[in-house]
């Protein structure tokens, strides 16, 4: 999970990374940090500062005069929901920032390193004194501890020696490098944007880069491209005279992993993720899972109700209801369930009484559409179940005739170790009743109950017909396509 973001040549770097995490807060709500850095020209010399706390961004700097003493105008931020390392240590909190032989280095890690466990262990043998629990800051020792003579070949040579999932954003002195693992696990954009003085006359562009697209309308940039699994995209002041990034590349992996979890559930609808808009992808979700469990209407009944779980399955309702009138079977939209905004994601919150108070906090229903209605809910997964049952409880109460239940992902099987938080095995309901969805049905407490199909899910995204694999699917079907045997487990993470 967690959101990284970085721009380079901007009058007010901090506050607009400020605004590009403000877009991100859906990716971490846990910390949030900046870190700016004030080249001065003359001296050839750059000053950095940091802010950085537990809490939403708004929190964070909730000061204004936060951002307006981060003078500078290279700048990266991270909002951190952690996957691993204890989300109790305010040392976990990101970006992390150093000073070593080469000058400043901070960081902003989205993903898990898989390999992490013998990484840290060679390097505390070695005599390195770790300050956090989170396995980002074993980049930051392999970077200063490079034997490379540049700051980017510093970079180059630490990243070859880690495994598993990373998109970063890293500030040095001179540069803002943007990196992702060649699997290409985690989402990571470009973007520019045009400068122009009073006078009309064409400035040098603020070049930024984010995990979603979304975080570059907020400051009016344009998405140039998505950073390539395994590039490393080197920003510094040539940049700015070319308009062009320079970019190297690790060694290649000729199957790629990208999370397919971004596009069912993760993501927001309005971003563009590996090269596709999230909302084209989840429409086609909704219509694939319409031909796969629609319902026509039956009796007196003109059309089917359908309501989506706000905010996630909400275009994936609206496909579900396109494709089901195309296909004959009268279906209409209706806004069911009504979500407070201001609640944040529920489905890790710790302990079964605090998360059924978080959902009757954070949805309620429009009683008048639900009353003497067959409803069919769309959600776009479920997970532990728990939420999912709640959900259904309180639907009832509306007094719908029937509940049923469609799900725009397959069942999810396993748990995640390339930085999505799902729980260990043994949590998830799929597991917990041998994968009978009948027996999950029964206990959700719903007429009907239908997953969306591998197969319908995999005809939902976009192809790269040139790659032996393309997507990451371990959630849902247990092929890792890294090795996890050294991968922390959540149970571990939670004990830190």
């Amino acid at each position: 999970m967690c959101g990284v973001f970085g721009i380079f040549n901007s009058e007010f770097a901090a506050t607009e990374t400020f605004y590009g995490l403000y877009s991100l807060q859906h990716r971490g709500q846990e910390g949030a940090g900046i870190v700016v850095s004030d080249y001065d020209d003359e001296k050839k010399k750059a000053t950095f500062r940091i802010v950085k706390n537990f809490g939403l961004v708004s929190e964070v700097f909730r000061d204004e005069r936060l951002l307006e003493s981060m003078k500078g105008r290279a700048a990266i931020g991270h909002n951190r929901y952690s996957t691993m390392g204890s989300a109790k240590t305010s040392q976990n909190v990101q970006p992390f920032l150093v000073n070593y032989k080469s000058g400043h280095l901070a960081l902003g890690h989205n993903g898990n390193l898989t390999n992490e466990k013998p990484l840290r262990k060679k390097l505390i043998d070695e005599g390195v004194l770790f300050q956090a629990t989170s396995d980002s800051e074993i980049i930051l020792h392999l970077i200063a501890r490079s034997k490379a003579t540049t700051v980017v070949e510093q970079v180059y040579d630490a990243l070859t020696q880690i495994q598993g999932a990373f998109s970063l954003v890293i500030l040095t002195d001179e540069h803002l490098i943007a990196a992702r693992d060649p699997f290409g696990f985690r989402p990571l954009a470009l973007g520019m944007r045009e400068n122009k003085d009073k006078h009309g006359k064409k400035l040098k562009p603020t070049l930024v880069v984010a995990s979603e697209t979304c975080a570059f309308d907020i400051i009016s940039a344009k998405y140039k491209r998505e950073i390539l699994p395994g590039e490393i995209v080197v920003i510094d002041k040539d940049s700015l005279e070319t308009g062009e990034v320079k970019s190297i590349f690790l060694p290649k992996s000729e199957k790629k992993a990208r999370c397919i979890f971004e596009y069912v559930y993760f993501s927001r609808p309005d971003s563009t993720i590996f090269g596709e808009s999230v909302d084209k992808v989840r429409r086609k979700l909704g219509k694939n899972l319409s031909h796969e469990g629609g319902m026509k209407p039956i009796g007196d009944e003109k059309y089917v109700t359908v309501i989506s779980v706000p905010d996630s399955s909400n275009t994936a309702a609206l496909g579900f209801v396109t494709e089901s009138n195309k296909q004959g079977s009268a279906a209409r939209l209706e806004l069911g369930l009504i979500r407070n905004h201001y609640v944040g994601r529920t489905f890790i919150q710790p302990g079964e009484q605090e998360r059924g108070l978080k959902v009757r906090s954070k949805y309620n229903t429009v009683r008048g559409v639900l009353k003497n209605r067959r409803v069919v809910v769309v959600d776009d997964s479920i997970v532990r179940g728990t939420t999912s049952k709640m959900l259904v409880q309180l639907l009832r109460e509306a007094h719908p005739k029937e509940i049923h239940l469609r799900i725009s992902s397959p069942p999810i099987t396993n748990p995640c170790f390339y930085g999505m938080d799902f729980p260990t095995k043994e949590k998830l309901i799929t597991n917990q009743v041998g994968g009978d969805v009948e027996k999950i049905r029964q206990e959700l407490g719903v007429d009907s109950l239908i997953y969306l199909s591998m197969k319908g899910l995999l005809a939902s995204v976009p192809k790269y017909e040139d790659e032996k694999g393309s997507y990451c699917t371990a959630c849902f079907s247990g092929n890792y396509p890294v090795p996890i045997e050294e991968a922390t487990t959540d149970k571990e993470k939670n004990d830190e």
